[in-house]
């Protein structure tokens, strides 16, 4: 059975032009990873996951595929792809993506999850050099792009409560449509959905189905970063002089850590999945790169009226006793210099979320909480507010991006020091991933505990919140503290399942990370 129902559809096509229909499967034998590999095997898909406070998962999985539209730019040119043409402009991307949501209009319906299709994919770091005077980083060999959004009207959604697949898919309204026009459209989506649920029922490969013994502690081998021990703390004395200068409060610098591998991203985010559950968890696949993570911190989220972000700042790692982590807990909340740097950033949050809410709304639902992941805590707060009359999710987004827990404060000159002493661009590292929903909601997470995969080799990029009494070792451990699950989980996916050796790199040892 399809609902909603044929002439209900022309009914919601009065005010609307895009109808999600669906189908529900039980799904109490299937999981969400089973039913992505189906979808993996395509050019574009995604994959949207979650954990709620490290030890539950969230009620919704995510996945899609085969895009009817992708959005990207790069280098001041924005370009639409449909199956049938592509056009490049130059339009800022943030105006030409916001054109093309805004000519949709999907109805939030009853006993549907608040995503039924819309934008999925990346903002990069330097997207904001669109709307900015920044300058630019020295390099740019990742060649990643500023924007990078999946327009997809088909959806699976995993229902964990109910155990329920529910397989949706969106009748598309044509302009005068009459109500044959609609019923035509109508019959044309049930086809679809019916097609997705044969697709997803077919039997996997023996080779994907495997039930590989885990690897808890591989070897981490050759592991390249883009700037040695020394010239790291180097830049961090630098970032103090601008501290005591006055330029900023805080600067956030980074290093990206490079390994070679064959194994396949989806299987490492299998293992990261499992390691690290984390509220945000992701595979974005588009064309030859493919993104995995499972980033704790939201950027900004949007339902309706309300706009909400959640800063992070103030690290250790877990202890390896209970009694341990109890006593690293304490000393992390009873330390100075972690208690201003987050208070710093929970106020730009609130000047952030101030900027597009109504006045007076803006409050600190929670306030320096500590939550444990699998090899860090950190200090969280959350701060809301009602989002004001004349704006809309897209304000809200330019707003809070970048986060200050991954650029600084203030936030633009931060960001100019930041290009300054890291040569290299970020790309998709300390942007933003997450969906923009064809029936107005918006959620975002900030890209970090996150794995660039392109080109036969994996990337992953960590970094550390410098303040005017920053101890420059302690900077440069806690970005390898951070980076540290994501790197274990190439490697115990290679351990798991890939039957190749690894390709070891001839260069320089001072660039590994072997601990």
């Amino acid at each position: 059975m399809y609902t909603p129902e044929i002439q209900e559809v022309i009914r919601l096509a009065k005010d609307h032009n895009l109808i999600p229909v669906v189908r529900h499967l039980l799904a109490d034998t299937e999981t969400p990873i089973r039913v992505f590999q189906h979808l993996y095997q395509e050019r574009r898909a995604f994959l949207l996951e979650s954990v709620e406070g490290g030890v539950k998962w969230a009620r919704y999985s995510f996945l899609g595929s085969d895009p009817f539209l992708m959005i990207k730019a790069k280098h001041g040119k924005t370009e639409v792809e449909t199956p049938t043409e592509t056009t490049v402009s130059e339009e800022k991307p943030i105006d030409v993506l916001k054109a093309y949501l805004r000519s949709y209009s999907s109805p939030q319906l009853a006993d549907l999850p608040r995503f039924t299709g819309g934008a999925v994919g990346f903002f990069g770091y330097d997207l904001l050099q669109y709307y900015e005077k920044l300058p630019a980083h020295q390099v740019d060999d990742l060649q990643m792009n500023d924007i990078q959004f999946m327009f997809c009207d088909q959806v699976i959604v995993f229902d964990h409560f109910k155990q329920q697949i529910k397989v949706i898919a969106n009748v598309h309204v044509p302009p005068f449509a009459t109500d044959a026009d609609i019923v035509k459209a109508y019959h044309a989506t049930c086809e679809k959905i019916d097609a997705t649920i044969e697709k997803i029922k077919r039997p996997l490969s023996a080779d994907t189905m495997t039930h590989n013994p885990i690897v808890s502690e591989p070897a981490l081998g050759d592991v390249r970063s883009n700037i040695t021990k020394d010239k790291f703390i180097a830049n961090v004395e630098k970032a103090k002089e601008y501290i005591r200068a006055g330029d900023i409060f805080q600067v956030v610098l980074s290093q990206r850590f490079e390994i070679e591998t064959k194994v396949s991203p989806l299987q490492v985010y299998r293992v990261l999945r499992t390691m690290n559950p984390s509220p945000y968890m992701y595979v974005l696949k588009m064309d030859n790169e493919v993104i995995v993570g499972t980033s704790p911190e939201l950027l900004v989220r949007v339902e309706e009226e309300k706009v909400e972000t959640r800063p992070i700042a103030g690290t250790r790692p877990r202890g390896k006793t209970p009694e341990e982590d109890l006593a690293l807990e304490k000393d992390l909340l009873a330390d100075e210099k972690e208690r201003a740097e987050h208070l710093m950033l929970v106020d730009l949050g609130r000047n952030d979320i101030g900027r597009v809410s109504e006045f007076g709304t803006v409050k600190c639902d929670t306030f320096m909480d500590v939550e444990r992941y699998s090899h860090v805590m950190h200090i969280v707060s959350n701060v809301s507010g009602k989002i004001a009359k004349n704006k809309d999710f897209f304000d809200a987004f330019l707003s809070c991006m970048p986060a200050g827990t991954v650029s600084g404060a203030p936030k633009l000159r931060a960001m100019e020091i930041i290009a300054e002493l890291e040569p290299e661009s970020r790309g998709a590292y300390a942007g933003a991933i997450g969906y923009l929903g064809f029936s107005g909601n918006l959620d975002t997470c900030i890209t970090i505990r996150t794995i660039i995969f392109k080109n036969g080799k994996a990337y992953v990029q960590a970094g550390a919140g410098i303040v005017w009494d920053s101890v420059p070792e302690s900077e440069y451990q806690e970005t390898v503290n951070k980076a540290m699950a994501s790197i274990k989980s190439i490697r115990m996916a290679e351990a798991m399942f890939n039957p190749e050796p690894r390709p070891v790199s001839e260069i320089n040892k001072d660039y590994f990370v072997n601990s």
